[in-house]
């Protein structure tokens, strides 16, 4: 019988994490956060910089999902800027899946899968023009999550993801994602499209800077097998925002929402971003 870990014990591990985390609100260099979307921007860590984000989002699942009934992943990323114009990141989830009563076990929790990024930014936005940004991320997702307990998908996973960015007024940015998961499956616990093989991915994102310090901005993604059936998509919207909590540090929040199995029915999420 496996034991997974009460509440109190994940909250706990949680707040250890995040007073250590704390201690990076005291760096000043300014940040420039895209989370909590899902949606990629064109903007790249500068060379020799870090950029660190942690999330914590809370998901009610889908009746598909079933004996699955809710998910919570904390997520850790690491961004830094190798070149100009080019950023490396690695970035890992920590699952709880709540299961029905009476399901063994039910309740469990772990390591998902580990994910390495690149990104390139090749065409950078210029003022008075109206030539977008441009940038292309390649993902590589280990299988480092345990499958048995529908921690991780088992497979490798290779993503690339094309990314459109436009300024449509001095506070106002639009963004389109459009990518091809080419092996591998989709999922992050029990979220995601679960079929091997090709998946189409697509997104855009409208964001505004209400103030200094505040942003908020609304998105649409989703996701479907190349075989386009009805019971392999995902379709999410999300609305949401940062707060600049100092110079470098941004205080992330949003509420999500989809349709389909491999999408969460509602889901919260908080996290913060610092740029180091």
């Amino acid at each position: 019988m496996s034991y997974a870990p009460e509440p109190t014990q994940v909250f706990r591990q949680s707040l250890r994490v995040l007073s250590i985390l704390a201690l990076l609100f005291f760096l000043s260099v300014p940040a420039a956060s895209q989370q909590p979307f899902v949606t990629d921007d064109a903007d790249v860590t500068p060379k020799g910089r870090f950029h660190f984000e942690f999330s914590n989002e809370f998901d009610w699942l889908q009746r598909e999902s079933l004996p699955s009934l809710k998910q919570n992943t904390a997520d850790i990323e690491l961004d830094y800027g190798l070149f100009e114009r080019l950023e490396i990141g690695i970035a890992a989830p920590f699952l709880t899946i709540i299961n029905q009563a009476g399901t063994t076990p039910r309740r469990v929790t772990g390591i998902g899968d580990l994910n390495i990024s690149l990104k390139y930014n090749f065409l950078s936005e210029r003022e008075n023009s109206r030539r977008p940004a441009l940038a292309i991320a390649f993902n590589l997702e280990l299988p480092t999550g345990d499958q048995n307990r529908q921690l991780g998908s088992g497979l490798a996973d290779f993503y690339l993801n094309g990314i459109l960015q436009r300024s449509v007024t001095s506070t106002t940015k639009l963004r389109f994602n459009g990518g091809v998961l080419f092996s591998g499956n989709e999922t992050t616990g029990a979220l995601g499209i679960k079929s091997r093989g090709t998946v189409l991915t697509g997104g855009f994102s409208l964001v505004r800077q209400f103030s200094p310090k505040l942003q908020l901005g609304f998105e649409l993604t989703g996701a479907m097998s190349k075989d386009f059936e009805l019971g392999k998509r995902q379709l999410q919207t999300l609305i949401g925002g940062n707060y600049q909590v100092s110079q470098n540090v941004s205080f992330d929040f949003a509420v999500l929402g989809g349709k389909y199995a491999a999408s969460p029915r509602v889901g919260v999420q908080l996290g913060f971003s610092v740029d180091f």
